[in-house]
């Protein structure tokens, strides 16, 4: 055996030992900080509707703002939603962003019967950054919670939110949490454990660990002169929710998860819309990541370390996952001798069925957290079986696409696209 076979066969072996205990170690240090953070920030809080004031604090007004786009069919129940919180001193701002619909027309009759709602009307699609921009600019509080032109939220969402910027002066942004409303599909099922088990679980872990990667577009409260700070929300990123995450830590401020603030929001149900929605999240990680890959050369930002490198090695698991299915794909044909795997890669063995139990337990973990404030998760447990197979696939192959497509692709302003919202279905509530 010569030098270089013995280097290549310790490479290969390195690699495969990378794709099995990556995620396992992942799994497992998410499945930690998130029960670390439930003690520690929601147990203590678990008899409270909404959170109790200290002292001298008052609860102070905000503004609710709603990027609309093409929402015709949503508008009228998600404003409605918003109109309705439970909260002392709010407005709620809808901005259309040069809707084709009907959109324009319905937030206008709803103002005329609503002193509390204002309506922005760009004549032009700008974009969800500048449609939030624009809104932003308008609020006359200083707290802004932010919301799909889709979603639903809670009644106590906004005094959950603002707890955090009313104690904590270096808070800038509170990410809440989104539940899936539609249920009625496969797809739909999946995803509902999804956002517990990898939504909701990484955030608590990451809070726990350290920084956020990012606030959820669909629900996050923010600090007004924050984003003003950190010149809003950039026009030119695909996913402005990771982008503004970055921007308002990369420059000193905290953001923060709260698993109380609950908004109630459409998946998509087909293939090709999750695999849309998917791909657009993917290159917004790839754009975020090349942005500040800097940061692992800035002393000052180290806090972001652990942030970056997780994203960088997510993104070689990809690739290697790749690699490791074209080497057996290839020893099909021919003899590879050391390099020739002993399985296929994407079928159950030993390594793959831990991995699947992890991922499992993961969900059971993520079911008892969020079961305080959604019903029915048990439900979807049987569901979960097919999560390994469906959507670790899926968020491989958008991984791998996603790094040529940003690299390579046509650069310029991120508009909307009406993306698929799978079927409506009545909300239950924990």
């Amino acid at each position: 055996m010569t030098t270089f076979t013995i280097f290549l066969h310790l490479v290969w072996h390195t690699l495969l030992g990378f794709i099995f205990y990556y995620p396992l170690f992942m799994s497992s240090l998410w499945i930690v900080g998130a029960i670390f953070f439930y003690f520690k920030n929601e147990k203590p809080y678990s008899k409270y509707t909404i959170p109790p004031l200290r002292g001298n604090e008052r609860w102070e007004g905000v503004s609710i703002l709603i990027p609309c786009y093409n929402e015709g069919q949503n508008a009228i129940e998600t404003i409605s939603y918003a109109l309705n919180v439970d909260y002392p001193e709010f407005e709620v701002i809808a901005i259309n962003d040069g809707s084709s619909d009907d959109t324009l027309e319905i937030l206008v009759n709803l103002a005329k019967s609503n002193p509390n709602l204002k309506v922005v009307n760009l004549a032009e699609n700008q974009g969800k950054a500048l449609g939030l921009q624009a809104g932003a600019l308008l609020a006359k509080y200083e707290y802004l919670v932010c919301i799909d032109g889709d979603a639903l939220i809670d009644k106590n969402c906004v005094h959950w939110m603002v707890k955090h910027f009313i104690r904590y002066p270096e808070v800038a942004a509170v990410t809440g949490n989104p539940r899936i409303r539609n249920r009625t599909t496969l797809l739909g099922k999946i995803q509902v454990g999804e956002f517990s088990s990898i939504v909701g679980m990484i955030k608590r872990a990451q809070r726990s660990f350290g920084r956020i990667f990012t606030v959820s577009g669909v629900i996050t409260g923010f600090r007004k002169a924050a984003v003003h700070e950190v010149g809003y929300w950039s026009p030119d990123m695909l996913t402005e929710d990771i982008d503004i995450t970055w921007k308002l830590q990369s420059n000193g401020w905290d953001v923060r998860f709260e698993p109380r603030a609950l908004v109630w929001i459409l998946m998509p149900e087909t293939l090709s819309g999750l695999w849309k929605q998917r791909l657009r999240w993917a290159m917004g990680g790839v754009q975020v990541m090349l942005k500040n890959f800097k940061v692992l050369f800035m002393p000052r930002q180290t806090h972001l370390w652990g942030l970056m490198v997780e994203l960088m090695l997510s993104t070689l698991w990809a690739y290697s996952m790749v690699l490791v299915f074209l080497v057996w794909f290839i020893s099909l044909f021919v003899p590879l001798g050391y390099l020739t795997p002993d399985h296929s890669p994407i079928l159950p063995d030993q390594s793959s069925i831990i991995l699947i139990g992890a991922c499992l337990v993961q969900f059971g973990v993520s079911k008892w957290l969020d079961g305080h404030y959604d019903q029915g998760l048990g439900k979807n447990y049987f569901w979960m079986i097919w999560y390994p197979f469906a959507y670790w696939l899926l968020n491989l192959f958008t991984a791998v696409t996603a790094l040529p497509k940003v690299l390579f692709g046509k650069k310029g302003r991120a508009r909307w696209v009406s993306p698929d919202r799978g079927a409506h279905q009545e909300i239950k509530k924990g």
